[in-house]
């Protein structure tokens, strides 16, 4: 049987016109401080539908280039004005009295909780290729600006054989598992990884998503410090064009230097 050929497809009409405003927009045809053709105009301009040009034109504004406003149009935007309007801060706090807390966050759906077996980056991170682990999905939101955001916890059976309680209920809030694994005795240490990439279809449609928009992913994997140990690890999926992770930086001693024997 012949091997199936890769056959490049076209973007979608919406994005192509997109692209195209995006170009002129570079090459200085639409300045800062002016509009942007109106439907009607990109409708004779193009040779388009209403609705193609309503989608390029969110598009634009996806890409940070232009931003609609009231009684006015859409506005072309200088070089680095537009910032993404939804603060994601990846903070964690410990009290004195040893409990955890993170920033609050709004569910649009209750969590779902099942069993998967370990792949991808989550299986190289934690160390556990192919290995059974309880999954939790949750459906996040920003009330203020509609943005979605989808978290998934990775529960290794591993660690929840050395503390059984995770296993009693996953889907609770994720300070109280750092709570049960710190009373277990064990130090912990948090490490976010992140990285970007064109979303999946099923991520466009969860994350309410355009073809062209980038995802913003970290992975923050929970860890034993004094085994260097990954116990858990977190995959956050958020819209780059609408996001912003946000890090408190600690800095940290250095390793101490090892005198030479003579």
């Amino acid at each position: 049987m012949a091997a199936r050929e890769h056959i490049e497809r076209r973007p979608a009409m919406y994005m192509q016109v997109a692209q195209r405003m995006a170009d002129d927009i570079r090459r200085g045809r639409y300045q800062p401080g002016e509009l942007l053709p109106s439907e009607a105009q990109m409708v004779e301009m193009y040779g388009i539908g209403k609705a193609t040009a309503r989608a390029a034109v969110a598009e634009v504004r996806h890409m940070g280039l232009a931003e609609s406003r009231q009684g006015k149009g859409t506005i072309v935007l200088a070089s680095g004005e537009a910032m993404p309007q939804t603060k994601v801060v990846r903070s964690i706090h410990r009290t004195a009295k040893g409990s955890w807390s993170l920033p609050e966050t709004t569910e649009a759906e209750a969590p779902a909780v099942s069993r998967t077996a370990l792949d991808g980056r989550p299986a190289l991170l934690l160390g556990q290729q192919d290995q059974d682990a309880i999954s939790v999905d949750r459906m996040l939101y920003d009330p203020a600006t509609g943005a979605r955001m989808a978290h998934r916890l990775l529960i290794p059976m591993a660690t929840s054989a050395d503390v059984p309680s995770l296993a009693e209920q996953p889907d609770a809030e994720v300070s109280d598992l750092y709570r049960q694994l710190a009373e277990a005795g064990l130090s912990l240490s948090f490490t976010d990884h992140v990285t970007a990439r064109t979303p999946y279809p099923d991520e466009r449609t969860a994350l309410g998503l355009s073809d062209a928009s980038p995802l913003l992913i970290t992975y923050r994997i929970t860890a034993d410090a004094d085994q260097e140990r990954p116990l858990l690890c977190e995959e956050l999926k958020a819209p780059a064009a609408t996001c912003q992770l946000t890090f408190p930086v600690t800095p940290t001693k250095p390793a101490a230097r090892r005198t030479a024997r003579r």
